[in-house]
């Protein structure tokens, strides 16, 4: 299983944002949804091996929401950036007061959040890694199982706490490359890298020799 944390710092978590200005009133939601299509959608089909959950932060609890997409009961969910943010965005306004998590559409659950308790979660997962520009080159990591949990920022810099959090908790640093990449480019890296790993059958999470 191949999951992804997404830290989204900027956008409104009551979905008070307009399809026509993703990459600016609403918080760079164009990236968010980019990355979660990228996450997800192959040439024809759909990854089912892999989840994402979404944590929207830009207000504290008990305004902040959680997002988790399973691939394997996913449906709606197109390639292109403005459908994925309208899916994302209806969760989000579904969500707003109401006090448990729900299924806004298939495979897409959306919950109030305590962010720091939800990072925490995510990281006791197996495999957790930090995709971040200062980490250890992604063709020198190796991982010991085949699972593989990472966790990666919007354009914006993971704030102190998260930072914190992650440090403190020990997780391995990972950077997919020399140049700073968008958070959907560094997902398409990270699952080139597994695919090709796996396909010389040295499974998802096992460094080249």
């Amino acid at each position: 299983m191949r999951r992804f944390l997404l830290l989204a710092h900027r956008v409104p978590t009551d979905g008070t944002f307009t399809l026509n200005d993703l990459a600016g009133g609403a918080g760079r939601m164009d990236e968010v949804a980019r990355a979660v299509s990228t996450a997800f959608t192959l040439s024809n089909d759909l990854r089912r091996d892999t989840e994402v959950t979404i944590l929207f932060v830009a207000n504290p609890p008990p305004r902040a929401r959680r997002v988790d997409l399973v691939g394997a009961r996913l449906r709606y969910l197109n390639p292109d950036e403005r459908s994925t943010a309208a899916l994302l965005k209806n969760a989000l306004v579904r969500s707003v007061d109401f006090p448990r998590p729900f299924e806004s559409s298939p495979g897409l659950t959306v919950a109030p959040s305590d962010p720091a308790a939800d990072l925490r979660a995510f990281l006791s997962r197996p495999n957790p890694v930090w995709l971040r520009e200062d980490g250890e080159p992604l063709a020198l990591w190796a991982s010991p199982g085949g699972e593989v949990a990472a966790v990666v920022s919007d354009p914006y810099d993971p704030t102190a706490e998260e930072s914190d959090l992650l440090t403190e908790a020990g997780v391995a640093r990972v950077s997919v490359g020399p140049r700073i990449l968008r958070t959907s480019q560094v997902i398409d890296v990270l699952h080139r890298e597994l695919d090709l790993r796996e396909a010389a059958g040295r499974g998802p999470a096992t460094a080249p020799p």
